[in-house]
C-alpha cells in the first residue's frame, strides 16, 4: 500500500494537467493506481477492516522475510528473469520465465513463489517454449525493491542492507537462483596431444550470462566469497559472460547447484 502523502501527491499532479504517464514515473505508482485514486483516495474498505495480507517489509518495525533460504533463491531468479508489472487494486504480479524443459525448476521456483508471497498463492501461464510462474501481492516491491521502470541493465541494481544480510547467511541459494535464470552447466571440448597423437579431451564449466554489470557483480562477488574461481568471457567484445572452468570450483558448484533439471 502507499501512504496518503503519496497518493495526494500524485492526484495533485494530475490536477495541475499533468498526464498520468508522466505523475507515474515521478512518483513511482502505477496508472492503474493513480486512476483507482481518482475514485478514492482512501484504501479500500477490505484492507481498513484489517483483511489486507500481512507483509513483513510494511510492518512498524520492518524484518527480513523468515524464509531467508528460499527468498535468497527467489532474489536470484528474480535478477535474472523476474519482473514485476503493476496490477488491480495497486496489487502487483510478479513473474519468473522459466523454459519448459526444465520442469524440475520451474516446480522449485513455483514453490519459493508460494512460500514468498504473502498471499501464498502462485500460477503458471503457458506460453511457447516457456512458462511464467506468476504470484499476485501488494507487496512484492516491497520484496524486491530493485523493481523501477525499465530494463535492469538500463539501472543501477544494488541489494538493500536486509537483502545483502539474507544473501550473506545463504550464499548457494542465490548463486544458485542465478544460475537458474541466467546460467547453464555445459560440456565444453578441446584437443590435445598424448604420446605424438591428438585426442578429444572433454570438462564442465558453468557460465551466467547477464547484461547488467550490476548484476554481474552481485554474481562474482558471492562466487569470491565462496572461494569459487571465475573468469570473464567476452563475447564481441562484451564482459556479458561469466565462466567458472578450473576442476575444483566446478566441483563445488556441483555439489551445490548442478544442472538445471
Amino acid at each position: 500500500m502507499y501512504d496518503m502523502g503519496t497518493r495526494k501527491q500524485a492526484l495533485a499532479l494530475v490536477a495541475q494537467g499533468r498526464s498520468l504517464n508522466s505523475v507515474s514515473k515521478e512518483v513511482g505508482v502505477s496508472r492503474a493506481a493513480i486512476r483507482e485514486w481518482q475514485t478514492r483516495i482512501e484504501p479500500a474498505p477490505w484492507i481498513q477492516g484489517g483483511r489486507a495480507t500481512p507483509c513483513v517489509r510494511c510492518a512498524p518495525t520492518p524484518s527480513p522475510p523468515a524464509e531467508a533460504a528460499a527468498y535468497s533463491y527467489l532474489l536470484g531468479l528474480y535478477l535474472g528473469d523476474g519482473c514485476i508489472s503493476a496490477g488491480v487494486r495497486s496489487g502487483y504480479f510478479l513473474r519468473i520465465a522459466c523454459a519448459n524443459v526444465y520442469p524440475g525448476l520451474i516446480q522449485a521456483c513455483a514453490d519459493a513463489v508460494a512460500t514468498l508471497n504473502p498471499s501464498g498463492k502462485v500460477y503458471r501461464v503457458q506460453a511457447v517454449g516457456c512458462v511464467s510462474v506468476v504470484g499476485y501481492s501488494q507487496h512484492w516491491p516491497c520484496l524486491f525493491p530493485q523493481h523501477g521502470p525499465g530494463k535492469k541493465h538500463d539501472r543501477k541494481i544494488t541489494l538493500a542492507p536486509w537483502q545483502r544480510e539474507i544473501v550473506d547467511a545463504h550464499p548457494w541459494e542465490f548463486v544458485r537462483g542465478l544460475i537458474h535464470s541466467d546460467g547453464c552447466r555445459i560440456t565444453n571440448w578441446t584437443t590435445r596431444l598424448v604420446g605424438g597423437e591428438r585426442k578429444r579431451y572433454e570438462y564442465p564449466r558453468y557460465f551466467f550470462t547477464n547484461k547488467s554489470d550490476c548484476i554481474r557483480e552481485l554474481y562474482t562477488d558471492t562466487l569470491d566469497r565462496l572461494g569459487v574461481t571465475w573468469t570473464h568471457c567476452t563475447r564481441h567484445g562484451n564482459p556479458y559472460n561469466i565462466s567458472v572452468a578450473r576442476k575444483p570450483d566446478v566441483a563445488l558448484m556441483d555439489a551445490h547447484i548442478g544442472p538445471k533439471y
